[in-house]
């Protein structure tokens, strides 16, 4: 492989690398904070899923997405996926919050 083309990829592979890792930063402050608002809705026994909210969450990155020229088919199965994890959370807190001694 060529000099110039290896370093080319190497650039390029090097800013991939510095996305994921912020991407992966900013997952665990969103899970943080999805993780506050489960307890909310434990301590006030509110559903674990908003459907409401989250149509409207899919609304919006699909947006968001059209004007980043990114997929919004792809950008909605993301956020499904994101969302179905932070409704797997929000059961399991809602379940220990129950327990006695919680």
């Amino acid at each position: 492989m060529d000099e110039a083309v290896r370093a080319e990829l190497t650039r390029l592979r090097e800013s991939i690398d510095n996305i994921d890792a912020a991407v992966v930063h900013m997952l665990a402050e969103r899970f943080k904070a999805t993780q506050q608002v489960g307890r909310l809705k434990a301590e006030h026994r509110l559903p674990p899923a908003d459907p409401e909210r989250e149509r409207r969450q899919i609304a919006r990155l699909r947006e968001l997405a059209v004007s980043a020229r990114l997929d919004p088919v792809f950008a909605e199965k993301f956020l499904n996926f994101i969302i179905a994890e932070v409704i797997r959370h929000h059961e399991a807190i809602a379940g220990d919050s129950g327990r006695p001694g919680n």
